[in-house]
């Protein structure tokens, strides 16, 4: 799944290669992409992109509101890529229109040039989201995100104001969009292991010194991922991605800092890594649902 790193450089991406330029069409391709439908989709072509927002997750193109204002006021296209969806550029689209239901396409967006972008998504489960709205807020997903960690007012007090009381989980916490916005499953494995804690520690028992260490470990893994991931070119971005993890997604590879096995644990959906060295005091966790450090 695409998270904060990866979104970010799309934003940067297509704000560069979209802003100042026309959609002529909105082609949607699969039935189950549009969640919205007042206004349709139709209203955004023939305006200029004016804009190029990340929202958590969710990416916005903000329109001119037709009347040659390069500030915004028309509709904003804005959509989440999910587990399985990516974005795929094209100089030249092809001339014929998509077809419905063959292949991975779910929609795409073809600018006045003969320019655009594909939305696609593998697999069976069909969760990629578009919506056509007034205001990014007027989506549910986005309205209700936590803050942005990399926003200038996330500081170390607003990450303990947030953790303060919460009896879950840390792992799930980070990846709970209404507390912070964007850190899906492989970064808060990354940022876990910056900080050497455990996934399964309750949040509101964290200390003080452990609080900052996690803030510390946060910042800089989500930082430092877009820093690697600027610049890159759209179809790039997942390699890139799988190449600065250190301990997501590399179950039984020696951990890069202490040379310990990483280990897994699974869940019916998804899993996590982690280093027992660096994390859980050397003790491997109990690979099941509701794990708990064996004793």
């Amino acid at each position: 799944m695409p998270e904060l790193p990866e979104v970010e450089a799309l934003a940067g991406f297509l704000a560069e290669h979209l802003v100042g330029r026309t959609v002529e069409r909105i082609l949607p391709a699969a039935v189950s992409v549009l969640k919205t439908y007042d206004p349709p989709p139709s209203a955004l072509e023939g305006r200029e992109v004016t804009a190029v927002r990340r929202y958590g997750k969710f990416l916005a193109l903000e329109t001119g509101d037709g009347d040659g204002d390069s500030e915004g006021g028309g509709p904003h296209l804005v959509f989440h890529l999910a587990r399985a969806g990516w974005l795929r550029w094209h100089d030249t689209l092809p001339a014929a229109p998509p077809r419905p239901g063959k292949g991975p396409l779910a929609l795409r967006v073809r600018l006045a040039d003969g320019a655009g972008f594909d939305l696609t998504e593998a697999g069976t489960h069909k969760r990629l989201a578009v919506y056509c709205v007034h205001a990014p807020e007027d989506v549910p997903g986005v309205a209700r995100l936590g803050p942005d960690p990399l926003a200038p007012g996330f500081t170390p007090d607003v990450l303990a104001g947030l953790l303060r009381g919460e009896r879950r989980q840390i792992k799930g916490v980070l990846r709970d969009q209404s507390v912070i916005a964007g850190i899906g499953n492989a970064y808060s494995d990354e940022i876990l292991h910056a900080a050497r804690m455990s996934p399964f520690k309750l949040a509101a028992s964290l200390t003080d010194e452990e609080r900052a260490t996690l803030y510390e470990a946060l910042e800089t893994t989500l930082r430092e991922a877009v820093e690697r991931s600027r610049g890159h070119v759209a179809a790039d971005l997942k390699a890139e991605k799988k190449t600065g993890l250190r301990v997501h997604g590399r179950t039984g590879q020696p951990c890069p800092v202490c040379g310990d096995t990483i280990r897994e644990v699974s869940f019916s959906d998804s899993s996590l890594q982690y280093c027992p060295t660096c994390q859980t005091g050397g003790k491997p966790l109990a690979d099941r649902r509701l794990s708990r450090l064996l004793k």
